[in-house]
């Protein structure tokens, strides 16, 4: 991946945003429409992240957000044949660990893994 040059101030205020965005994820927990939040600012500033290290942030942030509404609707599906409760359990676990898992790597400046 090439980066392209960026001031630091740019890069700072994009840190910012990517860490606003992770505790509106870990906010939706409780508060589930700060997901919807969280992923409007992923679109609308992801051509600004584009060729920092900032930009496998928001891949990522967008990427829980598809899969874990997946497996929301899937648990409810399934939920009738009890089997949903444990999706949304595991789909729960998952959803915490990559946001966690992000915001450390964003806390050490380091981009997240090519998925």
């Amino acid at each position: 991946m090439e980066t392209l040059p960026v001031n630091n101030e740019k890069l700072a205020s994009l840190k910012t945003l990517t860490a606003v965005i992770y505790a509106l994820y870990a906010v939706s927990v409780f508060i589930g429409i700060s997901a919807i939040v969280a992923v409007v600012l992923n679109y609308i500033k992801r051509e600004d992240a584009q060729g920092t290290w900032l930009e496998s942030h928001f891949r990522w942030q967008i990427s829980t957000f598809w899969w874990s509404l997946l497996w929301l609707i899937v648990g409810a599906i399934t939920w009738v044949i009890l089997i949903g409760w444990l999706v949304w359990g595991v789909a729960g676990i998952w959803f915490i660990y990559r946001i966690a898992k992000g915001w450390l790597n964003l806390n050490d400046n380091r981009p997240m893994p090519i998925q």
